[in-house]
């Protein structure tokens, strides 16, 4: 499947391009969904035999992979970004808009259930201060020194847009990012036949403006796919306990098996290696104030919010 438009999805079926649509009620587990297809889902689909040539997705075949997030506009629901993808783009900025603190640390933990190896994209360098360059630099040490690929670019002056595209060559990539950090420039200058239309920041928000509605995968040369998604406002996270945020911080979780306590949350806790280690800076401050937020945050949603099966 290769767009989704809401109600209607359009699936590559080889030779030609179908609108199709669902019929009955699909789950993923546990969850309710918005979508319950994902760009990147592979479907079969039963033609209607009618003068539009459309059809109808009769069955999901298991995925590879996933990632997931809770719904913006519904809070009970979860959304499907994509699914079956070799990695993903995460593009950031810090400058016009800034990125929001801990946005980061919140994408990773869609990625990380699922091992899914992530790219961040440190965008419009060609306006960043020293200051900038400054912050750029710590962000980097931190998601490096903790398996992440890093990469500076513009999409205005084309700087490491090379670098960048061979690291998507050959893969199928998810592409998300905040509203305004120039997602659509940077594919629309990786390949100009894209023409993905581009948004402006408002100038009274300073923020970005969604310019993509809906996910669409687009094919580009080199058996390259790029899954482009719409701009993220917040992430929250109605499907997770504390667990899991402890395990999908991959340095927590490393750390973790020296930990006095089996199901050591990190925080409070006598003999906790954790928070030895970021005591002794072997751990970031920074994520680690991150994941406490995290934790708050899921601490103070109401139970039956993220139970509503129950």
């Amino acid at each position: 499947m290769v767009k989704s438009t809401g109600s209607w999805y359009t699936v590559n079926m080889g030779d030609e391009m179908m609108s199709c649509r669902i019929i009955g009620k699909f789950r993923l587990g546990k969850h309710k969904l918005t979508n319950p297809v994902a760009v990147g889902d592979k479907v079969m689909v039963e033609e209607e035999g009618n003068e539009d040539h459309t059809g109808i997705i009769r069955k999901i075949l298991n995925r590879e992979n996933y990632v997931l997030r809770q719904s913006p506009r519904r809070k009970h629901y979860m959304h499907l970004m994509a699914s079956n993808i070799d990695q993903a783009l995460l593009i950031i900025t810090l400058r016009e808009p800034d990125v929001k603190p801990g946005f980061v640390d919140r994408y990773l933990l869609m990625t990380e259930p699922h091992d899914i190896p992530v790219i961040i994209a440190f965008n419009k360098i060609d306006i960043y201060t020293s200051e900038d360059d400054r912050r750029t630099k710590g962000y980097e040490e931190i998601y490096r020194t903790i398996g992440y690929e890093t990469i500076k670019i513009s999409a205005r002056t084309d700087e490491n847009l090379d670098q960048l595209k061979s690291l998507l060559t050959g893969k199928r990539t998810l592409v998300s990012g905040q509203s305004g950090v120039g997602k659509s420039s940077v594919l629309n200058a990786l390949d100009p036949e894209l023409n993905i239309p581009e948004g402006i920041l408002s100038d009274y928000s300073g923020k970005g403006q969604h310019t993509t509605t809906f996910a669409e995968m687009y094919s580009l040369p080199d058996h390259t796919e790029i899954i482009d998604t719409p701009g993220i406002k917040t992430l929250s996270f109605n499907n997770l306990e504390v667990q899991d945020v402890a395990h999908n911080f991959r340095e927590f979780f490393e750390y973790s098996s020296a930990c006095r306590f089996n199901n050591c949350t990190h925080r409070n806790e006598p003999g906790c290696a954790v928070k030895e280690a970021v005591s002794e800076n072997a751990i970031s401050v920074v994520r680690y104030e991150n994941y406490l937020a995290i934790l708050t945050e899921i601490e103070n949603q109401n139970y039956w919010e993220r139970h509503t099966d129950f």
